[in-house]
């Protein structure tokens, strides 16, 4: 699933998503990105979501990373597999190997904006 890539959390981001946020408390190595359309509006990850990733921590299996693939951001499952990286992607791309500089950040957290 592809994500717009928003910038760095220490540049006190006024994404509406991230109202009432403390961002001090993330370490300089976040960013954020916003998931766009194709996430729909279904599932634990809709349309709107704001994710924040950390580039400094270590993938393991089954995290939830962003990574930049053919001059895309994408939020997707990594495996690790003997020594080599498989990305899965949301929403049905292909599973690929990678290497691990395709990694930008592993998902350490979630905002929504709840409209009322």
């Amino acid at each position: 699933m592809q994500v717009q890539y928003l910038g760095p959390l220490m540049m006190g981001l006024g994404h509406p998503a991230l109202f009432g946020y403390d961002l001090a408390r993330f370490p300089a190595s976040c960013f954020a990105v916003e998931l766009g359309e194709e996430a729909g509006f279904e599932g634990s990850l809709i349309e709107g979501d704001v994710l924040i990733a950390d580039e400094s921590r270590m993938v393991s299996n089954d995290d939830l990373a962003i990574a930049k693939l053919e001059g895309r951001h994408l939020v997707a499952r990594v495996w690790r597999i003997g020594g080599r990286l498989r990305l899965i992607p949301l929403h049905g791309r292909e599973a690929v190997f990678v290497r691990d500089d395709v990694l930008l950040g592993v998902v350490v957290s979630q905002a929504r904006r709840y409209v009322m």
